[in-house]
């Protein structure tokens, strides 16, 4: 048991808006246990820079994690030598210069023939048939797995998110999960052949091609899709959102007095796509008046960082001028994400400059109940209905409004 000062929580309450109890754990206990996670949370943004680049410690080696047992042993469930050796051969598809040269490209194709299909239809509901498409077409790409469809790649990516946070140990979620990890599985398999007689960018081939072993190719493939699939797709569902919200936002981006980055790069840090990262204490610690285990577990609260007050004034504000270096939107030390590069190209420079572009006079549907948001693991809307061009040739009839999908 954690030696921390003890924090309760609704979960269900936690889910719906993580971030009023958080605020009072910035302020009462920064560094909490909360038993109905059965984790230790670190909340503020000084403690989470520090403690995440001391891995002899915090480590990310977590042999009886969920991500482990449900998705194999990935890199980012790796430390030290092991983690750069792996993190060696997987970076070079998406490094900066990488997604400059071969995806950025890409991403501007695929968004605006997403863009096509729905753009003569006056209306749509953004997750699944705008943020959904985009980044699951583009993931297609990037890990090679073309020849799924981009829903599978979003149901996978959902059931694996779902079950790597599934800490009150509900079986549905946990079957669901393993039935995604095969499926991804078969997937592979199905695409191997073309791979090893055909190199290409992608994951796949990039790491089967290194000679990485088979359970590494698989487990990597599996945490891409994991995160590659929610993070930019709630990225880009919410930015929009948010910016329909606050009209002054968006003509400060519409204009060019702020750039598409800086409307990403806020948002993220506003509403966490990706909240938290699990670490296993690996021996015994003392930090902040805390004295930490072997084998605890502990929680760096990202969506907390993001929002604390002695780096972000009104914090709880989305204001698109805001300085946003002090984030932690992509982690920070050697887990800092890889596919940080990646996401902002897809999100920042494409699918959300693209969709004001395209669709005149683009805004939130006046029907139906107000966009509701869910998680704190990960976190997105659940549904975004919108409606563009000539309010009066505008039917509503085929949108579907929000789901019960867990985030």
């Amino acid at each position: 048991m954690s030696a921390a000062p003890v924090m309760n929580i609704d979960p269900a309450a936690f889910w719906r808006d993580p971030y009023p109890i958080l605020a009072e754990m910035r302020d009462s206990a920064p560094i909490c246990y909360v038993p109905e996670i059965g984790a230790t949370l670190i909340t503020r943004r000084d403690d989470i820079h520090t403690c995440e680049k001391n891995v002899s410690v915090f480590s990310s080696d977590q042999p009886g994690g969920l991500m482990n047992v449900l998705m194999g042993r990935n890199m980012m469930r790796k430390d030290g030598e092991e983690h750069r050796k792996e993190r060696f051969v997987y970076y070079p598809t998406i490094s900066p210069r990488k997604v400059e040269q071969i995806w950025a490209g890409l991403f501007v194709e695929l968004t605006n023939t997403i863009l096509d299909r729905f753009t003569s239809s006056g209306s749509t509901d953004l997750v699944p048939d705008y943020a959904t498409a985009v980044s699951g077409e583009a993931l297609k790409a990037i890990t090679g797995l073309t020849q799924v469809k981009f829903g599978d790649l979003d149901s996978w990516s959902q059931a694996m998110i779902d079950g790597v946070a599934n800490y009150t140990g509900d079986p549905d979620i946990e079957a669901r999960c393993i039935s995604a990890t095969e499926a991804i599985d078969q997937a592979i398999d199905e695409r191997l052949p073309e791979i090893q007689r055909d190199a290409d960018a992608s994951l796949l081939s990039v790491m089967t091609h290194a000679g990485m072993p088979d359970e590494m190719v698989r487990a990597n493939i599996k945490l891409t899709i994991s995160g590659g699939q929610n993070e930019p797709r709630d990225a880009i569902a919410g930015a929009i959102w948010a910016l329909l919200e606050h009209p002054d936002q968006l003509e400060l981006a519409t204009s060019g007095d702020v750039s598409w980055q800086q409307v990403f790069e806020e948002y993220c840090r506003w509403i966490a796509p990706i909240g938290m990262s699990p670490r296993r204490i690996a021996t015994e610690h003392s930090y902040g008046g805390v004295e930490f285990e072997p084998e605890e577990r502990v929680f760096f609260m990202f969506s907390s960082a993001n929002r604390d007050e002695n780096y972000f004034d009104n914090p709880d504000d989305f204001d698109v001028t805001r300085d946003t270096a002090a984030a932690l939107t992509f982690g920070a030390g050697p887990h800092f994400c890889a596919g940080a590069a990646a996401s902002r190209s897809l999100v920042g420079d494409v699918a959300l400059p693209r969709i004001f572009e395209r669709l005149e006079r683009l805004r939130l549907v006046p029907i139906g109940p107000p966009v509701v948001f869910g998680g704190w693991a990960f976190r997105g809307p659940l549904s975004v209905p919108v409606s563009w061009g000539d309010v009066s040739s505008v039917s509503y009839t085929h949108l579907t409004l929000p789901t019960n999908r867990e985030v």
